[in-house]
Order: C-alpha cells, then sequence, then structure tokens
C-alpha cells in the first residue's frame, strides 16, 4: 500500500447537501476498496486563482490516504466524470 495525497476542488452553485454527500462519495470509493483516509480535511469555500470554468470560487478538500494503485486509478476515473469537481489533483506522497 502506497500514501497517496489527493485536492480536489467543488463547484459552490450547489447546494451544501450536494457538497456533504459529494465528499462522502469520494470518502467511500476509498475505503470501500480497501484504502484507509489518514487525514481529512474540508479547508472550506475559496477564492481561485483564476477563473475556471466560470467559476471564481471553490471549496476545497484535501485527502491523505493509504491505498493500492487501483484505488487511486477508479478515484480518479469518477472525479473526471463528475460534474461537481472543478479540478482534482492526485500525488504520490513520498515523505516518510
Amino acid at each position: 500500500m502506497r500514501k497517496y495525497e489527493v485536492m480536489y476542488i467543488i463547484r459552490t452553485d450547489i447546494e451544501q447537501e450536494a457538497i456533504q454527500s459529494t465528499v462522502e462519495k469520494f470518502q467511500g470509493i476509498i475505503t470501500n476498496n480497501g484504502g484507509e483516509i489518514t487525514k481529512h480535511d474540508v479547508m472550506g469555500k475559496r477564492r481561485l486563482a483564476y477563473e475556471i470554468e466560470k467559476f471564481r470560487d471553490g471549496v476545497y478538500v484535501l485527502v491523505n490516504f493509504t491505498a493500492e494503485p487501483s484505488v487511486v486509478a477508479e478515484l480518479e476515473r469518477v472525479m473526471k466524470i463528475s460534474d461537481e469537481i472543478i479540478r482534482y489533483l492526485i500525488t504520490q506522497d513520498v515523505t516518510a
């Protein structure tokens, strides 16, 4: 199992319940496929450095987790097709 970090930005024009369900959906993808979440931080609404798809603000979420590479591939696949996600970045955590 490898350590990973994912940061994603959720659109702000959806309701709070939809934001919460999006966060829970991605947590479920990690945990249901054998991964373990070590740190989860919903950083809240922040101003974007530049406009992305007509959005100037977004809800930032940072998740540190350990999982197999297949879990990361599934997570990336779902993030790619989710309408709620503006941007995402998954990196392998090589510290420690």
